[in-house]
């Protein structure tokens, strides 16, 4: 996401550090640079130009010289950018009460794909949640809540003939009483092309009636500056208390998004970075900042890990094989799994400090979802036997077995040997930190690398 406007901030930082002389030249073309960079990402021009003459006016004080200037010049970029962004403002749930969160957009915006993933997040974290749906105008609306809960394991209450029931004050009052016991009630509301005069009754009738603790936004960040009035509106119908950002992956203007609802005192607790269930995290603008500056955000990508990996029994039971050094090639497979299940390396590696350094040694596409081998691995897992399963390196000691093993998986012998080079990447990777061949794209970080990483760096912050 932004990664063109990622790429102008490290270029304009670089500039800064490595000029010998901060003249009138190098300063403009930084600035110039920066300007296209932000307006193309959708900023408000006027925040632009309060920026670039921020800048300006610190690089051409002749009372700052050096080094000085040049770490004050950085300090400013980097603060202003933060400004731009917005206060970090968490989403806190209440441990004594119910907590109830209406989420509430236009049509389009991701309303309901949203609820599941949020829904996803904190059963994952230990509470018990229910979705609710209320939209009773969107005919699809009630089936495909019901079908993301189904899938992702989650409670909910839909209407049972959505085609009859149109009153969503009449639907909470039945689905009210079945909600008791549950820490976290997220609930769907119908949207509109526009915040019509009936859509904001409907919203108001339902915040009076159903209480909530928090009012959401759901917006996708391809409006841009567009958010803006957006937010305005809705706060001002039904005093919204943040917002969730959609789409931020498919999008190269979602800094306007982002810094629209800055300017209108709309926290943002969320982004949404793609379609699956996992595609979401906390929107902390340092870190957020600092994944733009190239600087990496292990805190996101611990806590994108933990959200693939707590309370899995078959995790668990991988991660003491592992601490064991008993690793299987089943073990590789998982591995390969959980690395998809963040939405492949793609998704994580501007979270990993230092991993632009290397970027650029590696092939084009060579991260790219591995789904097909995975398939294929499987099959060769299945037609080995249980002493191959466990002790690999038999293979590479009696190369028949090669062989016999691809041709009841139906595979070429290359497929077989590319698993085992998985194998012998993924040891490597656990007894030497993250390692694999990178250059040929078939390096990997495993999680019990990513969690190492936390613990050595801590609370360490990568900062300007």
């Amino acid at each position: 996401m932004l990664e063109k406007l990622g790429a102008v901030l490290k270029r304009a930082t670089d500039k800064i550090a490595n000029a010998i002389f901060l003249d009138k030249n190098v300063v403009d073309s930084i600035v110039k640079d920066l300007q296209r960079a932000l307006i193309e990402a959708d900023v408000n021009i006027q925040l632009v130009k309060e920026l670039s003459d921020k800048l300006k006016k610190i690089a051409y004080d002749e009372r700052i010289k050096g080094v000085e200037k040049k770490e004050h010049l950085i300090k400013v970029l980097h603060d202003e950018l933060l400004n731009i962004l917005g206060e970090k403002k968490e989403l806190i749930l209440s441990v004594n009460k119910q907590n109830r969160i209406m989420f509430i957009g236009l049509y389009g915006a991701g309303k309901t794909t949203t609820i599941s993933k949020l829904g996803n997040y904190y059963a994952k974290r230990g509470k018990k949640v229910a979705l609710v749906g209320l939209d009773v105008h969107r005919p699809a609306a009630s089936e495909q809540l019901k079908q993301l809960a189904e899938k992702h394991k989650l409670n909910y209450f839909v209407a049972d003939n959505p085609s009859e029931e149109k009153d969503p004050l009449k639907l909470w009052k039945k689905f009210e009483p079945k909600l008791k016991g549950y820490d976290l009630v997220l609930i769907d509301t119908a949207g509109r092309h526009t915040l019509d005069k009936e859509l904001t009754v409907e919203l108001a009738a339902l915040n009076k009636q159903i209480s909530p603790t928090e009012k959401i936004l759901v917006m996708p960040a391809d409006i841009g500056q567009a958010a803006k009035q957006q937010a305005e509106e809705f706060h001002k119908s039904v005093n919204i208390s943040g917002v969730i950002i959609t789409r931020m992956d498919s999008t190269a203007k979602g800094g306007g998004a982002l810094t629209a609802c800055a300017e209108v005192n709309s926290p943002v607790y969320f982004i949404a970075t793609g379609e699956k269930v996992n595609d979401i995290e906390l929107f902390n603008p340092e870190s957020f900042l600092s994944r733009l500056l190239g600087m990496g955000d292990l805190e996101s990508l611990i806590e994108k890990v933990r959200l693939v990996t707590e309370d899995s029994t078959k995790q668990k039971e991988m991660q003491k094989r592992l601490e064991e050094g008993k690793l299987n090639l089943e073990d590789v497979i998982e591995q390969v799994k959980s690395m998809n299940s963040l939405g492949g390396f793609e998704k994580i590696k501007n979270m990993i400090p230092g991993f632009s350094n290397i970027e650029s040694k590696i092939p084009e596409n060579a991260l790219e979802s591995q789904e097909e081998k995975i398939k294929k691995w499987e099959h060769i897992v299945k037609s080995m036997t249980q002493e191959e399963k466990a002790n690999p390196e038999l293979l590479e000691k009696e190369t028949s077995r090669i062989g016999r093993i691809a041709k009841g998986a139906g595979v070429h012998n290359s497929d077989v040997r590319a698993l085992l080079k998985q194998y012998k990447l993924l040891k490597e990777v656990i007894s030497g930190g993250m390692s694999g061949d990178l250059e040929s794209g078939q390096g990997m970080m495993s999680q019990k690398q990513m969690m190492k990483l936390a613990k050595k760096f801590g609370k360490k912050k990568f900062r300007m």
